[in-house]
């Protein structure tokens, strides 16, 4: 086991500790705007469409029911424009952090083969590549990578810390340039339904794919639209060359989605009331957080959509997490997404509203 352990960067989180503890002595307790994880209630037609399926005493199974394929055909073609989505398109997976991780491996790449991935990312693509024991690189544009032995291609927008926005025009080029390389693209699009000054778009879509997903495949997840984080449930979508193989290492490897949450995606991507309640809840969560930000000294970039802020005073991002954390507010600090992001932080707007007005309280004061 250490074999492979060692293989992984030290786990980021656990750095955060000491701030963690600072923060929680605040009088009024902490403010944690670190993980981004959901704190509203999971929409009532979910829990119910979950507990009517409670009685689901055998296996399921790794493709997902006939039901649950129509539920994400169905939205990919109303929500994201995709056209001629059939259920060989379409693959459940048990959270897309799941997935990010072991794709290189059940792509069954490894020493030789090159992944590449935003310069500012989620850290997990590189740890999916260290599994795999593949070479990994960054990049700021993906056309000027060398495209020998570049097997996998990750394009995350809206990006994760920074909210950037790839247009559909830079995703077309891109989509061109690595199907004129041989280059598998796989567009983790998680955020793709918060966009708030910028309307993102999927590589599913044909003004950006040409009519053909040849070479391609979304990420999409229910944890943040939905506040399905603790139902572990998301899915892929694309082209069913690739994703037929990894149905197949799937079923082998007993990675299935529970009956009972697909039952509860099927009603919650059947329905869009809830998506937009909660949108307006992060609207206003963000506006708040924003502007008391600004008052503080610091500066907002990129942000256009997403759940976070990135936010920089212009200075080592663990000095700025232990100013806030001096206040009781605990942030992530930008270099858990890659050395660029030294001199940021990245501020999650999913605490409660309670919570937030105690953030902006703490940020606002003595600037009146």
């Amino acid at each position: 086991m250490s074999a492979v352990s060692d293989r992984l960067p030290t786990f980021p989180w656990d750095k955060l500790e000491p701030y963690k503890k600072t923060a929680a002595a605040h009088p009024d307790g902490i403010v944690d705007l670190s993980v981004g994880t959901p704190v509203d209630p999971v929409p009532e037609l979910v829990q119910k469409a979950l507990i009517d399926a409670a009685d689901s005493p055998g296996y399921p199974t790794v493709w997902g029911t006939p039901a649950l394929r129509d539920a994400i055909t169905g939205w990919l073609e109303r929500r994201l424009g995709a056209r001629g989505i059939t259920h060989r398109h379409v693959l459940p997976v048990v959270g897309s952090k799941e997935l990010v991780a072991w794709l290189p491996t059940q792509l069954g790449l490894g020493p030789g083969d090159k992944v590449a991935y935003p310069r500012l990312a989620y850290p997990t693509y590189e740890v999916g590549a260290r599994l795999a024991r593949a070479a990994y690189e960054v990049y700021d544009d993906p056309r000027d990578l060398d495209p020998a032995g570049l097997k996998l291609l990750w394009l995350n927008s809206p990006s994760n810390p920074t909210g950037k926005v790839l247009s559909r025009q830079e995703l077309t080029d891109i989509v061109a340039w690595a199907r004129a390389h041989d280059v598998l693209v796989f567009s983790d699009e998680c955020y793709l339904e918060l966009g708030w000054e910028a309307d993102p778009v999927s590589v599913l879509h044909p003004d950006v794919n040409g009519g053909s997903y040849d070479g391609i495949v979304a990420v999409h997840s229910l944890s943040k639209r939905s506040n399905l984080a603790g139902y572990r449930a998301a899915f892929v979508a694309g082209d069913p060359a690739v994703l037929g193989p990894l149905l197949e290492i799937r079923k082998h490897g007993g990675m299935m989605t529970s009956a009972p949450t697909q039952a509860a995606v099927v009603a919650a991507l059947g329905d869009d009331v809830h998506v937009h309640e909660q949108r307006e809840r992060y609207a206003a969560r963000r506006a708040a957080l924003r502007e008391a930000l600004l008052a503080d000294g610091f500066r907002i970039e990129h942000s256009e959509a997403s759940l976070y802020l990135w936010a920089t005073r212009d200075e080592s991002c663990w000095t700025t997490v232990a100013h806030l954390a001096d206040r009781g507010i605990l942030v992530a600090p930008g270099d858990f997404y890659g050395e660029a992001g030294r001199n940021h932080v990245r501020v999650a707007f999913t605490a409660t509203d309670e919570r937030v007005r105690a953030a902006v309280a703490r940020l606002t004061a003595g600037r009146r």
